[in-house]
């Protein structure tokens, strides 16, 4: 527990991010399950934009599961900046990255440019 910090607001606290994260979680599955043609069909950078929302609810969770859970809020701002902002770039880099390239692999196979049997 934090110092100072009374057994009736840790517990608010806990709720507080529990109904937080959930909401973030019920979205991203209702989203999946639906599947709104128009976020499927719109594509921003190369991927349809249900899955940048999807990678953006994704960063957000995990932003605010450091933010809450290792207790950020209560460190210097550059301790905070080093492990949540460095952890969200590389984050956001390897998905990017990542889904740009399956892709791209993807639209090689289905145009039947190179033929492999792998």
């Amino acid at each position: 527990m934090a110092h100072g910090a009374t057994h009736e607001s840790s517990t608010k606290r806990i709720w507080y991010v529990f109904t937080l994260l959930s909401i973030a979680t019920i979205v991203e599955v209702v989203l999946g399950i639906i599947k709104p043609q128009f976020l499927v069909e719109t594509k921003f950078l190369s991927m349809k934009l249900l899955n940048w929302i999807f990678i953006l609810l994704t960063i957000y969770k995990a932003y605010y599961i450091t933010w809450a859970f290792m207790h950020m809020e209560g460190e210097t701002k550059g301790l905070r900046r080093a492990v949540v902002w460095t952890a969200v770039f590389l984050i956001s880099y390897l998905v990017f990255i990542l889904l740009v390239e399956g892709d791209y692999i993807y639209e090689v196979y289905k145009s039947g440019f190179v033929k492999y049997n792998f």
